[in-house]
């Protein structure tokens, strides 16, 4: 016998309505839209990877920011490099990982106008996956950064150093 309580039951049916705010088949068209306001304003199905399984090459472009062109990723979100990276090899990994997505690729990663494309590479993971590396460090993304063009991640400390973001001739920002 199923003992689902009022309560459980009343959300479900809140959260299917939210869910079809505008349906056609049952929703109001004239009710309001829903947006969730925890959700990212661009759509990033794999944010802990960097990548979704299968996506292809990744690719790399310049992008203006307030820390001046900086690399992005094809979503416009910020690319990063981790101070203890002193190779192409990456240090990050777990809960590192989770909070700072290395950008992953299938493929060789693609250079958009402005990124030398002799400084892109790649580099295996202990996953097995593809890593993006530009000028000899891998790249990352910040789980912290909500929309593309977000630079919160930038001069932070965490896991054991410091991560900034990059320039075109592949430098790091310093300062910002």
């Amino acid at each position: 016998m199923n003992h689902r309580s009022p309560a459980v039951a009343g959300v479900a049916v809140l959260l299917a309505a939210a869910l079809c705010g505008g349906c056609s088949d049952g929703g109001s068209p004239d009710g309001p839209s829903v947006t969730p306001t925890s959700a990212p304003a661009y759509s990033n199905p794999s944010r802990e990877t960097g990548r979704s399984p299968g996506a292809g090459p990744a690719t790399v472009e310049v992008r203006s920011s307030r820390l001046g062109a900086i690399l992005a990723d094809a979503d416009g979100r910020t690319l990063y490099v981790f101070a203890a990276d002193t190779t192409t090899e990456s240090t990050c990994d777990d809960g590192c990982a989770k909070a700072w997505p290395p950008l992953i690729t299938s493929g060789r990663p693609k250079a958009k106008e402005g990124v030398p494309a002799g400084l892109l590479g790649t580099s295996r993971r202990s996953d097995g996956s593809s890593q993006v590396t530009y000028n000899g460090h891998p790249l990352y993304l910040y789980a912290g950064d909500e929309r593309p063009g977000d630079t919160n991640g930038q001069e932070l400390d965490q896991f054991g150093a410091r991560w900034f973001a990059v320039t075109p001739s592949g430098d790091r920002v310093e300062g910002g």
